[in-house]
């Protein structure tokens, strides 16, 4: 199908925050993309217009049973002035795959692209260019048909918006503090954990407001049936480096496939370093921290690129990594990752997408 995108540029700009101000998700930029679907039509009528609130019925379906999926991306500008997006072909086809799984309709990822490019060129003044900021980017889709039967909406809209983000490490990259969730569960195989759907995240806050009140930055969750394989932390994927060896649980339907994941899974075999993806379990992290073998860890996400691990609590157990200091690989991950979305790296994985 042949889409027409409409767009309406605002007579109003804001005004932009200073740099230093901008923390993550506080400020909102001038446009935002809409389109609608309804059954029997498909998705029509894309538009980028003036940002601006969404009006829903009380008895919108997503606000009743939650059916509703996101997604989290970036766009960055070089050193030179050049706007770019990292892996954005990733990111709308994970959507699709929250898509299938939660009965959305599945949207058009070349056209979703070429919407969100004309979306950020609109808005390409919003795209920091201090060290470490960039404009997120949250494309979402929500259920809106008016009806509380408990069965998949007829109507739908996908809304792209976007915010300027400051460094994620205003003082610099350094290590955080895990506690390991005893009690509660993220996922089970079966269920939505590889889909990014609210619910998710909504499940996942009562531990997280736990742990924080401990002390601690993130949970590090284990898996619902056994209770002792590691899946993610917080709302991270996670590394760990084992005697040489860079590990991480394998994907088995109840743990998001992380586009920054998959980049280090590339960029790690890329430089001949040895990573597994496969079940760990955390006994096997204990044992190797009490032999000296466990050398790192790390989670990896948009929002952070890596966030080291100095710390791991575990039943009661203290697991000190690597003196609580950014480990060499977990450094040389961020400073590459980070260069190649900022133009600084040589982007050897053909990664990024430029735009203008």
């Amino acid at each position: 199908m042949t889409y027409k995108l409409e767009i309406e540029l605002s007579t109003q700009k804001k005004q932009k925050p200073a740099a230093d101000k901008l923390g993550f998700g506080k400020y909102y930029t001038d446009h935002m993309f809409i389109m609608d679907y309804h059954a029997g039509e498909g998705w029509v009528n894309p538009r980028i217009i003036p940002y601006q609130p969404l009006t829903l019925d009380p008895a919108a379906k997503v606000l009743h049973y939650g059916q509703t999926v996101f997604e989290g991306l970036k766009a960055y500008r070089t050193p030179d002035g050049q706007l770019q997006l990292f892996r954005p072909q990733k990111n709308f086809q994970r959507l699709n795959k929250s898509n299938d799984r939660l009965s959305i309709p599945a949207i058009d990822e070349e056209f979703a692209l070429h919407a969100l490019q004309q979306l950020v060129l609109a808005d390409q003044d919003w795209v920091p260019e201090e060290q470490g900021t960039s404009l997120y980017i949250r494309p979402f889709i929500i259920a809106t048909e008016s009806s509380l039967g408990a069965t998949s909406s007829t109507d739908y809209q996908f809304i792209i918006i976007m915010s300027p983000v400051g460094s994620y490490y205003a003082e610099g990259i350094h290590p955080v503090k895990i506690y390991v969730e005893p009690d509660y569960i993220r996922a089970v195989k079966g269920g939505v954990g590889f889909a990014k759907t609210a619910g998710n995240y909504a499940a996942s806050l009562k531990a997280q407001d736990d742990a924080a009140a401990k002390g601690f930055a993130q949970v590090l969750w284990l898996d619902g049936v056994h209770r002792k394989y590691i899946e993610e932390v917080g709302s991270m994927n996670v590394f760990f480096k084992i005697a040489g060896k860079v590990i991480t649980p394998a994907l088995n339907g109840s743990i998001l496939d992380g586009v920054v994941r998959n980049s280090i899974i590339q960029l790690l075999k890329h430089w001949n370093v040895p990573v597994e993806e496969r079940a760990l379990s955390i006994d096997e992290v204990y044992e190797a921290h009490k032999s000296g073998t466990l050398e790192e860890a790390f989670g990896t996400g948009t929002a952070a690129v890596i966030s080291p691990i100095g710390e791991l609590n575990w039943d009661g157990n203290q697991m000190i990594i690597n003196d609580g200091m950014t480990g060499e690989l977990s450094g040389k991950l961020y400073s590459t990752l980070t260069g190649v979305q900022n133009g600084t790296v040589e982007d050897e994985l053909g990664w990024m997408v430029k735009l203008g």
